[in-house]
């Protein structure tokens, strides 16, 4: 699985960061990113199901 945030999507509410801290951060303007490459261990798959499922504008996206 691989994590990403749509930068267009995004405005900043930071659930995905809130949820997921091992996966997403935030830059200087508080709009979310995948950290490193976004691959997520199996480990934290449901995290990133969560933070997906927090996001009000969709902008965390699933690649399985």
């Amino acid at each position: 699985m691989k994590v990403s945030i749509d930068p267009e999507r995004c405005q900043g509410h930071g659930r995905c960061f809130s949820i997921a801290p091992g996966l997403f951060d935030s830059d200087d303007y508080g709009n979310g990113f995948a950290i490193g490459d976004g691959v997520v261990a199996a480990a934290d798959e449901e995290l990133a199901r969560l933070a997906q499922a927090n996001c009000p504008e969709h902008a965390v996206l699933i690649e399985e």
